[in-house]
C-alpha cells in the first residue's frame, strides 16, 4: 500500500467514526509493524482529542510517532520524532489539538482528517515510503 493509500485509508476510518484520531493512524501501519490491530487501537484509545482533553498534542501525531518507535526498534527515534513533529507542523499550522481546531481563536487550522493524512503523510516521508 502507498502512503497516499495509507493517508486516506486512515482519514476515511476517522470521518467514519470507527476510530479516533490516533487510532486511524497507528492501524493503518499494523501491517508493517510487530503489533496486532487490536493491540494498537487499544494502546492509541486515550489519545483522542490531543489526549482527552484538546489542549495536549494532536492524537494523529501523537500516532504517528508510537509507530515511529516501533519502524525503528527506539533507534534514533528522538530525532526523527523532530523531524515528524517539524514536518506536521508544516503541514497542518500547529501540533496542539486546541491550536488545530481553533479553540480560543475560533480559526480552525486543520480538521481531525486533515490532521491524520498529514501525519501518516509526515511519517511516510520519515520512513522514506
Amino acid at each position: 500500500m502507498t502512503i497516499n493509500e495509507r493517508a486516506e485509508k486512515a482519514a476515511e476510518l476517522k470521518l467514519t467514526g470507527a476510530c479516533n484520531c490516533c487510532q486511524a493512524v497507528t492501524k493503518v501501519f499494523a501491517d508493517t509493524v510487530n503489533v496486532d490491530e487490536a493491540t494498537l487501537q487499544k494502546m492509541s484509545a486515550g489519545f483522542a482529542a490531543g489526549m482527552g482533553c484538546m489542549e495536549a498534542t494532536c492524537g494523529a501525531l501523537v500516532g504517528a510517532n508510537m509507530i515511529l518507535g516501533l519502524r525503528t526498534n527506539g533507534e534514533g527515534t528522538v530525532r526523527q520524532s523532530r523531524e515528524l513533529l517539524a514536518n506536521f507542523r508544516e503541514k497542518c499550522g500547529a501540533v496542539t489539538c486546541k491550536d488545530l481546531k481553533g479553540v480560543g481563536t475560533g480559526k480552525v487550522l486543520c480538521e481531525c482528517d486533515n490532521c491524520v493524512r498529514n501525519a501518516v503523510k509526515a511519517l511516510g516521508e520519515i520512513l522514506g515510503e
